[in-house]
């Protein structure tokens, strides 16, 4: 039997000692002796007329005598080899010094990284007397791109004005390519429209860096455009084009371009075809890029990293590591930076937190931390692993953070349900010279949605709205659902209505915000405009619609969509769909069957499925099964506080003492607490919190005179609640604890005195809402003609008339 792929690249990550490789690419600088001309398109656009540079040598007053041809070359060879600090000794000693010179050095401290020290040389060399030409400035302007320095970038664009360099196509192609990496747009597009003429390059710069921006869409535009202009592309142009496909996945344009790249016998270069491999998985045609992978020859690491990649992408995470073992095995070539990267997904997504720790020490022992991308990187399996302490502790060592790692952490916390510690890391980010985008409030709205009051949700809409970032369809979609989690449908189905260009995202979340507010068949009826508008569902629509069948208590159809699942859509079932089911079997207390039913799951039961069917077992009042189930939960490496708490409430509705007792003295042992019951009712943007008996608010004797008038008129004799098999010396004992004054209750009397007669109350609870709240809230529903709306943390529910949307199963 083959070794499985991750644990074969385990032993790689986890055994290697071959020494990292570094061989950074130098260019030669050679003395000009002509400037050449390159092949310029002019701007019909500009008054300007073509400049034409001719070479220069400028000579300081402090050049003394003619150049040491020797020096001077032993200087280019001193650059070249990337020993600076030599160069820079050999510098100092020079008698005669130039433009060129300082140019020698300056080239050499960016081809090797040294971009501070180029910036710092630029400066020496204008106080020192030397006036810069068009070969400075495109070094120490890319200097600056490299330290992000918009600043000092923006000085010395100002600075060509004064020198007449401000309309040279080297130095503009090089203000667009630094425009566009420090993410000033308009600036670059600014200078590529105001340049009297243009070259290759200079459109390539625009269609590239468009690209690094994510706009895949101007890039093409660009891409036509340059060609409309009857300049002919070249392997950059395509690579760049190439780039944007993979960005908006038009499979179509992208065959074009690819008939393009043949036409132009460009379709054995490595680079090229790489791209192609690049596009072709990125659009979710792994099969293209597989046949295009295997016609490069040689392959390099990028071609391998753009192979791994689209694997990933497409959900093919073990034969991502497939590719990898072969990268070694048959071009013994060792993974970098981006082959990391690229492979991290896929441990998150098969569990495999061991080969994810294995190549993280694999990164650290060849030097590649820190480098911001991969530490992002592994935050976010760490995160999808569940490992949050080690996610929090690489997040807080990172010595850079860009705006990526800080969404990758809020991300993390909401993943695993830290929403408030999510929350306050969104206001620390306002604290740092980052400004929050798309991304940012895509991360944190489910945080929101989960805690948040109705008011706050609204304070950051009406944020997104300021910034402009509501037409995104991914902030749109998680406002939807912020709403409904909220309690405002109507607004969420408002915004809804109002998205162009719905995605299935957008479906799946307005289905799910009608089942959860238990209107089941308002969502099978969402579920049949998607499919006349030709959207098809995937595997999260199904988990939707199971979840509304489920919640609303609609067995057949659940059982149809369960089964169209795979017959029609081709979709296999998940862990999450199988839940629903046993839901569903729970709620026609079909314990048996549900059992059966996940005996035959073709995959191991998780403690979500064991908890379904512990929550059913409960409702059914089988004791049995319920310890049955929750052997099975306990036994995971999870929170089991709520499994013991529900055990621990059957065995006291069947009057079991002692197994009450020996269930708190196991969560003692294990130092497990029960989570406090928390209702809060929103007044005016003020959020009142009650727990149980509770009497801190202000308003305490109207409230608790008001509950004692409503549980009266709906008959509930005191202290008597669903305790009939406890003897009369214990319900003595517990007679403070009655569910008479709690805190559901006590919230909701508040809201009754605090709204305008017909209006609805709204209800937020942290904890399921008991059986004896339950039937009492439905009852005052009925007495007082109000609708009372309590969410807790599976669903809502909505009493009127007597009657829980629910009915009666939670």
């Amino acid at each position: 039997m083959a070794t499985p792929a991750p644990l074969a690249i385990h032993s790689h990550f986890f055994n290697s000692n071959s020494p990292t490789r570094r061989n950074p690419s130098q260019k030669q600088f050679k003395i000009p002796e002509t400037n050449p001309t390159p092949s310029f398109e002019t701007n019909a656009r500009s008054s300007k007329s073509t400049r034409i540079h001719k070479n220069q040598t400028i000579t300081s007053k402090k050049s003394i005598g003619p150049r040491n041809i020797t020096k001077t070359r032993a200087l280019q060879e001193l650059v070249s080899s990337g020993s600076m600090e030599s160069a820079c000794y050999l510098f100092e000693k020079m008698s005669y010094l130039d433009t060129y010179i300082w140019n020698v050095v300056i080239r050499g401290f960016v081809d090797n990284g040294l971009f501070q020290e180029a910036v710092e040389f630029h400066h020496r060399m204008v106080c020192e007397g030397f006036k810069a030409d068009y070969f400075t400035y495109p070094f120490v302007i890319k200097a600056c791109a490299g330290l992000l320095y918009l600043s000092e970038g923006e000085k010395v664009h100002g600075r060509l004005f004064k020198s007449g360099l401000n309309s040279d196509v080297y130095v503009c192609n090089s203000l667009i390519v630094m425009y566009m990496k420090l993410g000033c747009v308009e600036c670059a597009e600014r200078v590529f429209d105001e340049m009297p003429v243009r070259d290759t390059v200079s459109w390539n710069s625009m269609i590239g860096g468009y690209c690094s921006v994510g706009d895949g869409v101007s890039s093409l535009v660009f891409f036509k455009e340059m060609q409309n202009c009857g300049l002919r592309y070249d392997r950059f142009s395509l690579i760049s084009a190439l780039g944007a496909i993979s960005i908006e996945g038009c499979l179509k344009i992208g065959k074009e371009i690819h008939c393009q790249v043949i036409k132009s016998g460009l379709e054995m270069d490595v680079m090229v075809q790489t791209s192609l491999v690049d596009m072709y998985g990125k659009c979710g045609v792994v099969d293209y890029a597989e046949r295009l992978f295997n016609m490069i020859f040689p392959r390099n690491i990028v071609a391998w990293n753009a192979m791994v990649g689209g694997y990933v992408v497409n959900a093919h995470f073990l034969e991502s590591f497939s590719c990898l073992r072969k990268m070694l095995e048959d071009d013994n070539l060792n993974p970098d930076c981006i082959t990391i990267i690229n492979l991290l997904p896929s441990c998150t997504k098969l569990g495999a937190l061991l080969e994810g720790k294995s190549i993280h020490g694999y990164a650290i022992r060849k030097g590649f931390l820190p480098n911001v991308a991969l530490e992002t990187a592994l935050i976010d399996m760490y995160a999808g692993s569940g490992a949050l302490k080690m996610t929090e502790k690489l997040f807080g060592s990172m010595i850079e953070k860009n705006l990526v790692s800080w969404n990758a952490m809020i991300a993390a916390y909401v993943r695993n349900g830290q929403n408030r510690e999510a929350m306050e890391l969104f206001q620390d980010l306002w604290s740092e010279p980052l400004k929050p985008d798309a991304m940012t409030f895509a991360s944190i709205l489910p945080a929101y949605a989960e805690i948040a009051t109705l008011s706050d949700s609204m304070q950051i809409h009406s944020l997104i709205t300021k910034l402009g970032l509501v037409s995104n369809i991914y902030i749109s979609n998680s406002i939807v659902y912020m709403y409904a989690k909220c309690g405002d449908l109507q607004t969420a189905r408002v915004i809804f209505d109002g998205i162009m260009g719905k995605d299935v995202v957008s479906w799946n979340v307005i289905i799910m915000a009608y089942a959860i507010h238990g209107l089941g068949k308002i969502s099978i009826q969402l579920f049949s405009e998607m499919r006349e508008k030709g959207i098809k569902p995937n595997e999260s629509t199904f988990v939707s619609l199971l979840s509304s069948c489920s919640i609303s208590g609609m067995v057949d159809e659940g059982w149809n969509y369960f089964d169209s699942m795979r017959k029609d859509y081709g979709i296999v079932p998940g862990i999450e769909h199988y839940g629903c089911i046993i839901d569903l079997l729970g709620r026609i207390g079909n314990l048996d069957q549900a059992k059966r039913f996940i005996e035959e799951m073709p995959s191991a039961p998780t403690a979500r499925i064991w908890g379904a069917l512990l929550t059913a077992s409960r409702k059914n009042n089988d004791i049995v099964s319920a310890e049955f189930a929750a052997r099975h939960v306990l036994s995971s490496a999870q929170d089991n506080t709520g499994c013991y708490v529900l055990l621990s409430n059957m065995y006291a509705e069947a009057g079991r003492g002692e197994d009450v007792e020996q269930i708190k003295a196991i969560m003692e042992k294990e130092g497990l607490k029960k989570t406090t019951g928390c209702s809060m009712f929103e007044k005016n943007g003020e959020t009142h919190r009650f727990i149980n008996q509770d009497r801190s608010h202000s308003k305490t004797y109207l409230i608790y005179n008001v509950l004692d008038i409503l549980l009266r008129k709906i008959g509930e004799d005191i202290y008597i609640h669903n305790v009939s098999k406890f003897s009369p010396a214990h319900l003595m004992k517990n007679r403070a604890k009655s569910p008479q004054h709690h805190s559901v209750r006590l919230a909701t009397s508040f809201g009754l005195i605090s709204t305008s007669v017909g209006n609805p109350v709204l209800v937020r609870n942290n904890t399921r809402i008991c059986e004896d709240c339950h039937s009492a809230v439905k009852k005052i529903s009925e007495i007082t003609k109000r609708e009372l709306i309590v969410r807790d943390p599976k669903c809502f529910h909505h009493f009127r008339n007597g009657c829980c949307s629910c009915g009666d199963y939670w």
